[in-house]
């Protein structure tokens, strides 16, 4: 059985949008604060996991990015596979890519039958607030950066309920970037 897991880069104030992005009122804003070896963190989890799920615009930025790149954390990217959710792109190009379309939560429930291992999603506010609103998530993985951007999309909206989560792992990295795993409290 596959476990969804969520990885995102956050500020203090919440704020996922565009850590590595140029389109944005911070550009690159994860990039000002030494990671030291949450570098390493960052590559074993992208490792360890079996697929990538996806939304459409994370998927595009990858699709664009790894194919050009070399070594073993781009051999890893571009040959496993790949789901991205998407009700409007029908003939995704980048390597073992599936397209998910129709509802998330049968998709994604179906997903977690078949893949064996961790189904991580990196990025995609709103895939993972939508994964958040179904249940669907297994663990969230936070790197979170010591600055306060006060502008952007935040990680965590509103939902319609209450979830419980237990905090698995906390590790400091570099200039005081901090990594929580948290996992789903049944």
């Amino acid at each position: 059985m596959g476990r969804v897991v969520v990885t995102e880069f956050v500020s203090l104030d919440g704020v996922a949008e565009a850590p590595g992005g140029e389109d944005f009122r911070y550009p690159n804003w994860s990039f000002e604060v030494d990671r030291g070896d949450g570098e390493k963190f960052k590559e074993e989890e992208a490792l360890n996991a079996s697929a990538l799920l996806l939304g459409r615009t994370t998927y595009e930025g990858f699709a664009s990015a790894w194919p050009n790149y070399d070594g073993t954390l781009a051999d890893k990217y571009n040959g496993m596979p790949k789901y991205v959710v998407s009700n409007t792109l029908t003939a995704p190009e980048w390597t073992n890519t599936t397209v998910l379309s129709g509802d998330l939560a049968t998709n994604v429930t179906a997903l977690k039958s078949t893949v064996d291992g961790e189904i991580s999603v990196p990025g995609s506010l709103a895939l993972v607030r939508s994964l958040i609103e179904h249940d669907l998530v297994d663990e969230i993985r936070l790197m979170t950066f010591p600055v306060l951007l006060g502008h952007g999309r935040r990680l965590f909206g509103d939902t319609t309920g209450k979830t419980s989560w237990r905090l698995a792992e906390a590790t400091t990295y570099g200039e005081g970037v901090l990594v929580t795993v948290h996992r789903r409290a049944h």
